[in-house]
C-alpha cells in the first residue's frame, strides 16, 4: 500500500467549533479504545525502567487537550511515578478543548512549532507525540526527532499509526463510531499517509539518535524510541 499524502481537516480546523470539538472527542475515544494510551504508557515504562526514575518531565508535542499524557500520568501515579507534563500544540483551539477543564489538569500549555521547539537544550527528560509523526514529510520526521533530541535529556517517543490495507478496511468499518465529519475524513487520510514500521525505522536511523527501538502495538499502532 503506497503512502498517499492527503490534507487532514483538523490540521486547519476546517469546520465549525462544534465539529472541531467533536473530532477531538473522537480522538480521545480512539486513543482510549484502540491502543493509543497503552502505546504511550509502554514507551514511558521503557524509559522509566531503563533510567530507574520516579519522576519524569515530559513535553507532549501536538498535544491537543492533553488527554493521552493525562491518562498515562494517572496510571503511573498509581505506581508511585510522577509525570510532569508540558503541552505544546500549533493551535490554541486544540489546547482549549479539554471538556471545559484546563488542558491536562493545569499542565503548562504552549502554542509553538514542533519543528522549532522554543526550549533550551535538555529542558525535558523526554519529548513525546501521539498521532503526529504521520503528518510530517519524511525529511520533517528526521527534523522533528533531532529537535526533540535537542530539548530532551533521554529520548524522543513516537506513538503513531501503521499503514496497512487491513487497517484502512477497519477504519471504513468503524465509521459509525465517529461523531464528526472531520474525523471520518481524517481517519482515512491518517492511515493512507502513515508510515510502516520499516519506513519509520529507516527515518529514525537518519536522525541523531544513538539508538532506535520500534515495537508494534495493538491494532496497527507503533511505538518508537529514539534514544539520545
Amino acid at each position: 500500500m503506497k503512502r498517499v499524502v492527503t490534507a487532514e481537516w483538523l490540521d486547519t480546523d476546517a469546520g465549525t467549533p462544534a465539529e472541531v470539538a467533536a473530532s477531538l472527542s473522537d480522538l480521545r475515544d480512539i486513543n482510549r479504545r484502540f491502543g493509543g494510551i497503552r502505546t504511550t504508557e509502554a514507551l514511558i515504562a521503557r524509559v522509566v525502567g531503563e533510567r530507574n526514575v520516579r519522576t519524569l518531565s515530559l513535553l507532549e508535542v501536538a498535544a491537543g487537550a492533553g488527554d493521552v499524557p493525562r491518562s498515562v500520568g494517572e496510571r503511573f501515579e498509581r505506581r508511585g511515578i510522577q509525570l510532569q507534563v508540558t503541552l505544546l500544540d500549533r493551535a490554541l483551539s486544540h489546547l482549549n478543548h479539554g471538556n471545559g477543564q484546563d488542558p491536562a489538569r493545569g499542565s503548562p500549555a504552549i502554542v509553538a512549532d514542533a519543528l522549532a521547539l522554543p526550549f533550551r537544550d535538555g529542558s525535558f527528560d523526554v519529548v513525546s507525540c501521539s498521532l503526529f509523526a504521520h503528518h510530517l514529510l519524511p525529511e520533517e520526521v528526521v527534523e522533528f526527532v533531532n529537535e526533540g533530541l535537542r530539548v530532551s535529556r533521554t529520548a524522543v517517543l513516537i506513538n503513531d499509526l501503521v499503514r496497512h490495507p487491513l487497517h484502512l478496511t477497519l477504519i471504513y468499518a468503524g465509521m459509525p463510531l465517529f461523531h464528526s465529519r472531520i474525523t471520518r475524513h481524517d481517519a482515512v487520510a491518517s492511515v493512507r499517509r502513515a508510515y510502516t514500521v520499516e519506513e519509520m525505522r529507516a527515518l529514525l536511523q537518519q536522525s541523531a539518535a544513538a539508538r532506535v527501538e520500534i515495537e508494534r502495538h495493538y491494532l496497527y499502532r507503533m511505538g518508537a524510541l529514539a534514544w539520545k
